[in-house]
């Protein structure tokens, strides 16, 4: 019998965990493992969504043209420059295809996003992992291992698992270093949390081997739906066009993308809560006792002496009916990633972590 083998390096990819979302034995369980926004969508985007049922027999645009202009619109930029595509992940995946393959390399850091390994392997190529500094990006870090090999540098910023972020001039500075063979994309799924950030816009203006991506997942509250979008040098989208599914978003997808990115009030007001509800999450952990960077996205990096006193922490959460991100897996092991909640939300956690503080250290 012959055996049929899959390509190089797609064996060596691990399956992507989610966030859980049931607690055995819980009916009201607080979910702050995925990052989601706790006020879901805005009430214009689920009536577009509903109002797309109408017309389910119909197939979607395959040029996305409404939800580029109205992107284009809110954001000022071309819409000619953008791409949707089915969340930022398949964008980003649309770029690892496109410009790498077997034997290049592709550099990700130490606590980077998970999915950018596997893009990597997933064409052939070889992730390279560099080191962070204090959970940070180090912008040196990845200039010294830029190779001729190298062909795509992937930086979430703000950064998941860790909320940290590169300042203008640090990512400028990683751009100016990069020769022009190697393209550097800027994952700005948490763009919106952070306050003057635009999400690299200003780079990709400047530079053709800059792309930056985009997602309705977090604060326009559409995860379940699966939509994002990339803004890059007109040569470049027309590259990833080509390899786009013609009919990769549907009508429903669309229109309610459409009515939650032209919803500006509603998204100034999610982002204004979890500000709020961020700093007041992060000022109780550190008078815990816990540490906690200044974070720049929807959650918090909480650390701990050590892995048992983090695991003992997710289990007095879970006993709380409280779910919240192990990241281990992110080089991680002594911290939990927390979701900013609501204002009950935010009480719960600080409760819960209180009397666990309280109880462990005396």
């Amino acid at each position: 019998m012959t055996q049929i083998i899959p390509q190089p390096g797609i064996m060596d990819i691990a399956l992507y965990v989610s966030g859980e979302s049931r607690l055995p034995g819980h009916d009201d369980v607080l979910k702050l493992s995925s990052n989601e926004n706790p006020l879901g969508c805005s009430d214009a985007a689920r009536a577009a969504y509903a109002a797309a049922a109408a017309d389910l027999h119909r197939y979607p645009s395959t040029d996305h043209i409404a939800l580029r202009r109205a992107i284009g619109d809110v954001h000022g930029l071309d819409p000619d420059r953008i791409i949707c595509g089915v969340g930022s992940d398949e964008v980003l995946q649309f770029v690892t295809h496109a410009f790498a393959g077997a034997g290049d390399e592709v550099i990700t850091t130490e606590h980077g996003f998970s999915m950018y390994p596997i893009l990597a392997r997933m064409v052939g190529a070889v992730p390279v992992t560099v080191p962070e500094m204090d959970r940070r990006i180090d912008v040196d870090a990845i200039l010294c291992a830029v190779t001729d090999r190298t062909r795509i540098v992937f930086i979430a910023n703000p950064a998941n698992p860790t909320g940290t972020m590169l300042t203008p001039d640090e990512v400028q500075r990683l751009v100016d270093g990069l020769p022009p063979h190697v393209l550097l994309v800027h994952d700005g799924a948490y763009t919106e949390f952070a306050a003057g950030a635009d999400g690299g816009v200003s780079l990709v203006d400047r530079h053709p081997n800059v792309i930056m991506t985009r997602t309705f997942s977090k604060i326009h509250g559409l995860g379940g739906l699966r939509i994002g979008w990339g803004y890059a040098a007109g040569e470049i989208i027309d590259v990833l066009n080509r390899i786009r599914q013609p009919f990769n978003l549907s009508n429903a997808q669309m229109a309610a993308a459409e009515a939650a990115i032209r919803d500006t009030t509603f998204r100034d007001h999610c982002a204004d809560l979890n500000a709020r509800m961020r700093d007041r999450l992060r000022q109780s952990l550190i008078q815990m006792g816990i540490g906690c960077d200044e974070s720049h996205a929807n959650f918090v990096l909480a650390r701990f002496i050590d892995p048992a006193e983090a695991e003992a922490a997710d289990a007095a959460l879970r006993a709380d009916g409280i779910l919240v991100r192990r990241v281990a897996g992110y080089g991680l092991p002594a911290a939990l990633r927390i979701t900013v909640g609501d204002e009950d939300g935010v009480t719960r956690v600080i409760d819960c972590l209180g009397l666990f503080m309280a109880d462990r250290r005396g």
